[in-house]
């Protein structure tokens, strides 16, 4: 039986007197990986912002690798864990954004090597060895030594996700990586995430590639107003959606 890597029970999150995330309930398989759509405001990004505490959460537990994350609850009483414990939890996954968040004045290289010398106190050469073989397997082997303002929006994408794989998180976390791109170099990103998924990465991923989802996805979750409407194997969801609400999402979708 696939080990549970994640497990999010009840998550709540609220902003003010929005509350976005309503009771929410969802695990992941080692190997699996599961596609989130639904439309913006469903509470895609905040729940996947929660998972690695980029986000603090008022409700529920969500636990990584059976350790719970972020928070010590004695009783009823609920306290946030210490930052350095926050750090240390926040390395077992790995997240790229729609924002490449690469630092300007360092190589390509230099950035994948930033979290394995600070974090993983990796030497030099050693943090340069693993960033070139991951660099290469996003197919920038050629590019090791360019900065980001020499590298097209989807090859920065690349050296963003090849620097989170580095660093061998337990969950990898993909938050609308193809949105900030023009529709040109989307394909190459996903081309990326695709090989990743048949080399067995867990992974879960906010999206809204429809056809990628459909292809790529072991589960597909439908969010809607904060609570996870239908979930399930992509074949029938999209093909028999079982609620009116993911039949209306994906007639407006790229989906066809």
């Amino acid at each position: 039986m696939a080990k549970t890597i994640l497990d999010i029970q009840g998550l709540r999150k609220t902003y003010g007197q929005n509350e976005v995330l309503k009771g929410v309930d969802c695990s992941v398989q080692e190997g699996e990986v599961i596609s989130i759509i639904g439309s913006s405001g469903s509470g895609k990004t905040t729940m996947l912002r929660c998972v690695n505490m980029l986000e603090e959460f008022e409700g529920g537990k969500i636990s990584l690798d059976g350790e719970e994350i972020g928070y010590h609850v004695d009783g009823s009483t609920r306290r946030r864990k210490s930052e350095k414990e926050i750090a240390r939890q926040r390395a077992l996954t790995g997240m790229a954004f729609q924002q490449f968040n690469l630092f300007p004045h360092m190589t390509a290289a230099e950035n994948v090597m930033l979290g394995l010398v600070k974090v993983k106190k990796m030497s030099k050469p050693e943090a340069r060895a693993v960033a070139d073989t991951w660099l290469d397997r996003v197919g920038l082997a050629t590019r090791t030594n360019h900065y980001p303002g020499q590298l097209s929006g989807g090859q920065q994408q690349r050296v963003a996700i090849a620097r989170a794989i580095a660093m061998a998180p337990r969950l990898m976390l993909f938050d609308e990586v193809t949105s900030a791109l023009d529709p040109e170099l989307v394909g190459e990103v996903l081309q990326v995430i695709k090989g990743l998924a048949a080399d067995g990465m867990t992974m879960l991923l906010v999206t809204h590639e429809m056809r990628f989802a459909y292809e790529v996805s072991s589960r597909v979750i439908f969010m809607n107003q904060g609570v996870i409407c239908e979930e399930g194997d992509p074949k029938d969801m999209f093909v028999r959606p079982k609620t009116d609400r993911l039949a209306e999402f994906l007639k407006t979708s790229s989906f066809n």
